[in-house]
């Protein structure tokens, strides 16, 4: 389920040259003191691969990781931002899905966000990397961290198997969506494993046409009937998956919004947010939050941090709009 073309804010430059970007950022860490906005100007008018580029030049060059430099001369969350940038897209999933099950807690919308939101293929090599980063397989770790019916989603998400054509069965949907009213709407108990199988397997087209069939059986939205039918993570986990169908920028601008509305801030989700959607959609994520919240999101990442980690932010972020 990713998303078609280039909407993103950084675009490779015309001219590009990694040993110069190399000596620019040497020059900025050089000293007393540290050049942040040097560093910023650097890496978020390069694109992903090109800062790849840099980090092996800088390795060549200087006989040291780039990112080990940059810990050291950089803290908070605008050394989270920086590294991120700095990490290979799959490396950086994992490494977020690793973190959302260490220690005591677990970040629930972490596992849901990542897994609901890749395609089958970023699935499938997201599952190969963390085998070979943890010596532990992605889907262990789930089940060694979650339970029940949220345990079972996750599995069958980080499975990678939904279908990936365009291919929508007329018949098969308004039976799906006859099933999907029959498991939940229709009968005292819910059959949790009805939802699951449908909304993990079949692909976006398809999905959007069994949500249009279950509207006019059920005279509501999908959504409503599993607020009302499921709860707590399991509910989290299908109402994404949904929502992803129906609009990855949308279901990106509400992560957004939620991590930066009320008090204190989800600096996680904010920057795993910022970072992995610069370069795929966040013009259309801008726009979708607009819509939804009648304020720019470069207005409320502005209103929400502050310092450096705001201002690589709001590069990332792009215009005003």
């Amino acid at each position: 389920m990713a998303a078609v073309g280039n909407r993103g804010t950084i675009k490779a430059p015309s001219s590009f040259n990694a040993a110069e970007d190399v000596q620019k950022l040497r020059k900025a860490m050089k000293g007393m003191g540290t050049d942040e906005d040097a560093i910023i100007d650097v890496l978020t008018t390069r694109t992903l691969s090109q800062r790849q580029e840099i980090r092996v030049a800088y390795k060549t060059e200087v006989g040291k990781e780039l990112e080990d430099d940059l810990k050291s001369e950089l803290t908070g969350h605008f050394e989270q931002v920086i590294v991120a940038l700095l990490t290979p897209s799959t490396k950086y999933d994992v490494q977020e899905l690793k973190r959302a099950m260490k220690g005591a807690g677990t970040d629930e919308g972490c596992l849901i966000e990542i897994l609901a939101s890749r395609s089958a293929e970023e699935i499938r090599n997201i599952n190969v990397v963390y085998k070979s980063v943890y010596s532990k397989s992605l889907e262990d770790d789930i089940c060694s961290d979650t339970s029940f019916m949220f345990q079972r989603v996750l599995v069958s998400l980080c499975g990678g198997g939904r279908d990936q054509s365009d291919k929508v069965d007329e018949a098969l949907a308004k039976q799906d969506a006859k099933e999907l009213y029959e498991a939940g709407e229709k009968k005292w108990g819910t059959d949790e494993v009805k939802f699951l199988t449908i909304l993990c397997t079949r692909n976006r087209k398809h999905l959007l046409k069994v949500f249009e069939e279950y509207k006019k059986i059920a005279k509501k939205d999908i959504e409503a009937s599993i607020k009302s039918e499921t709860s707590g993570d399991f509910e989290a986990a299908l109402l994404a998956i949904v929502k992803c169908a129906r609009s990855i920028p949308a279901y990106f601008a509400e992560r957004l919004y939620k991590s930066m509305k009320g008090l204190g801030t989800d600096d996680n989700t904010l920057i795993r947010v910022m970072v992995s959607r610069c370069e795929i959609d966040m013009l259309e994520i801008r726009s979708e939050f607009k819509k939804a919240y009648g304020k720019s999101l470069h207005s409320f990442i502005k209103g929400d941090c502050s310092g450096d980690y705001r201002k690589v932010l709001l590069k990332l972020c792009g215009g005003e709009d």
